[in-house]
């Protein structure tokens, strides 16, 4: 239902329930999406629009409410439900000459039978790194946390033209401006707020004092693991990539 998801108020888990159950679905039948399965049962999602559900046990909830939940599976599934119907939304007509798009029934895609022009989901490249500098790690506060006041790791979209590596050194140095060393991948999350795919570095400080750039940052610090501020999860890869470099940090001082 628009950019929310049908859960059960009681259980505090997503609908399952079978289409007879809900007798308006049937006029959907044709925004059905097959997600595979979770936890072996197959999935299926359903875009009804902005239609309300009128049915007391149900509730909607957020995508972010599903992430914050801390069922990292769960969320993957419906994130993965999420983007495909995000990407329907916005591929009804062709970009090159605005005929009707038609669902691909093998593959992730929409295509133009008049001009046989065809669309994928869109995934933007975004990197992100954690940062230490001896015991301490760098965590900074953009404007999108100032109301939760949390702090978390750097991160930002790869431009055309550049390296993830690349990436990583100049948004680092254009949001905090200072320079690092050391670049190690550490591994990749999708991000669904709407489209990201996250790559996640550590990385050390080499040179440079702390000076936010006070358009995305508006406040940054160098923490000591016994002195942390409020941080992001460990569900998502900012959070795992802070619990390594503490790891890292602890095993120094050892």
């Amino acid at each position: 239902m628009g950019d929310r998801i049908v859960a059960n108020k009681e259980q505090q888990e997503l609908l399952k329930a079978s289409w007879q159950d809900l007798a308006m679905i049937h006029h959907y039948d044709d925004q059905i999406i097959s997600l595979g399965e979770f936890d072996g049962i197959p999935c299926l999602a359903v875009d009804v629009g902005n239609e309300q559900l009128s049915i007391d046990e149900y509730e909607t909830i957020s995508l972010r409410g599903v992430y914050l939940s801390d069922n990292f599976p769960l969320f993957q599934t419906v994130a993965r439900a999420w983007q495909w119907i995000l990407f329907r939304r916005t591929h009804r007509y062709c970009g090159q000459c605005g005929s009707a798009m038609q669902q691909v029934k093998w593959e992730m895609a929409t295509q133009c039978f008049n001009c046989n022009h065809r669309c994928y989901p869109r995934v933007s490249p975004c990197i992100i790194v954690a940062i230490r500098k001896g015991n301490k790690i760098l965590l900074a506060q953009g404007r999108a946390h100032r109301d939760r006041k949390m702090f978390s790791t750097l991160a930002g979209f790869v431009e055309s033209g550049e390296s993830l590596e690349q990436a990583v050194h100049r948004e680092v140095f254009e949001e905090v401006g200072v320079k690092i060393k050391n670049l190690e991948y550490f591994g990749s999350q999708p991000w669904p707020f709407p489209h990201s795919l996250m790559m996640g570095y550590l990385a050390e400080h080499e040179s440079g004092e702390i000076e936010v750039d006070g358009d995305e940052i508006i406040e940054a610090h160098w923490y000591e693991p016994s002195n942390l501020p409020i941080i992001p999860p460990k569900i998502s890869i900012a959070g795992q990539l802070i619990e390594e470099t503490l790891r890292l940090i602890a095993q120094q001082e050892n």
